[in-house]
């Protein structure tokens, strides 16, 4: 009899073929990332980068801004009075002294004002001295008055005191007596009222001849101010310097306080730059800078910044420390360096476009070799227009790859040929 033999229960290959397939993966996959070398490499030609050395040495941070130079100060001629432009006496471009006639103008409504100015001011005249003839004869009627009111009180006294002395022989009647004593009394009475009135009189004749001459004073003033009105008519420069513009024609009418042109300090210059706006806060006065022009170096210092910002830029001046270029003319265009901290010992590298790509978190190391780059991390720290400080990964005689890493952002090694 035949005894049936059973297949012992457990792994069959043809059962768990898959799962035998899955853990050979895994283990493969496993295997790769202990022991593999799993780095991205990319070949590149060393024609197709540039390289740079890490160096430790004085860094100082600055910004580089190109700058204009402009005349110490700018003024501008604007005519005090308006009127029609009749004779242009200076030319752009020509030198002017201050005080030198540059535009006469015409203005006929102006002088009407001043004849009638000066028809006025002699009407005035001519009522004040009628004015004070007539005071001076109303002080001599008065005089007159209280030279009779005088008289007439001593001639009242007089009797009174005689027909005191008959009275008193029982010469006359008691009121013959009484009544040169009240003619008396009422002498006195009037001589002390028009006395009264008389200085009164003089006090307003006083204020009044004072307030009169006043208005006449002020009538001359006004006079004088409306000749000196005509005199500016004759636009003239208020400085020493170049007429750098004058937009005027003949014929032309021009408003008072209109500016016609401008004049051109030349006894010293000055340098106007735009720096982005994320410098405003580090920007004082005396601050220094400086720029390279024939090989040689000139210095500058913050003359005065502006606190305005205009699309993303503010602008500042700067003056000249010492010695200026020879031949320096007004628009001329400098690149100015402008110091924003002292120099530090730091370690820094060249810099270059990759900076676009990585933000300064990474970059590529060269070998000893100089035939194999690798990805490492840094740190950056300030910077200039020409260098950027390392604070950390980086070390001083190392090189590295600073040109564009639009094609090596995905590789963590480069080979270079």
């Amino acid at each position: 009899m035949d005894i049936k033999i059973q297949r012992p229960k457990g792994f069959q290959l043809r059962k768990h073929w898959i799962y035998v397939a899955a853990g050979l993966v895994a283990v493969i996959i496993v295997a790769w990332i202990v022991w593999g070398n799993h780095s991205a490499t990319l070949k590149v030609a060393e024609s197709d980068i540039t390289i740079g050395e890490v160096k430790r040495g004085d860094f100082k941070e600055y910004v580089r801004t190109s700058g204009r130079v402009v005349p110490i100060e700018i003024v501008f001629v604007s005519p005090e009075e308006g009127g029609i432009v009749i004779e242009k006496v200076a030319e752009e471009g020509a030198m002017v002294k201050q005080g030198d006639v540059i535009v006469r103008l015409s203005n006929s409504a102006l002088d009407l004002q001043i004849l009638n100015a000066e028809a006025e001011l002699a009407e005035k005249q001519n009522l004040l001295r009628n004015t004070q003839i007539t005071m001076q004869q109303d002080r001599l009627s008065n005089m007159t008055e209280q030279t009779q009111l005088d008289m007439d009180i001593k001639r009242k006294r007089r009797t009174y005191e005689q027909n005191a002395r008959l009275y008193n022989d029982n010469l006359i009647s008691h009121e013959e007596y009484l009544q040169s004593k009240e003619d008396y009394e009422l002498a006195q009475k009037k001589y002390q009222l028009v006395g009264s009135r008389l200085q009164q009189d003089s006090i307003f004749r006083t204020v009044q001849m004072e307030q009169m001459e006043d208005n006449l004073t002020n009538m001359r003033k006004n006079v004088t101010l409306v000749r000196q009105r005509n005199s500016k008519l004759e636009v003239r420069s208020s400085i020493d310097g170049e007429l750098g513009q004058l937009d005027v024609a003949l014929g032309q009418s021009v408003a008072a306080g209109t500016k016609i042109g401008q004049i051109n300090d030349l006894s010293d210059f000055k340098i106007q730059a735009e720096l982005p706006e994320q410098y405003i806060d580090r920007i004082v006065l005396g601050q220094q800078a400086s720029f390279v022009h024939n090989d040689q170096k000139y210095h500058l210092a913050v003359r005065k910044v502006y606190p305005e910002v205009k699309e993303g830029k503010f602008k500042t001046e700067f003056k000249f420390v010492g010695e200026r270029p020879a031949q320096i003319r007004s628009g001329q265009t400098y690149y100015v360096n402008l110091e924003l901290s002292e120099a530090q010992l730091s370690v820094f590298i060249p810099r270059g476009t990759f900076f676009q790509t990585t933000g300064g978190n990474w970059i590529f190391v060269l070998d000893k070799n100089g035939k194999v780059a690798y990805r490492r991390n840094i740190k950056v720290g300030r910077q200039n227009p020409a260098y950027y400080e390392v604070t950390e990964g980086l070390e001083p005689g190392e090189k590295v790859v600073i040109s564009g890493y639009e094609a090596f952002e995905k590789f963590e090694r480069l080979e270079i040929k």
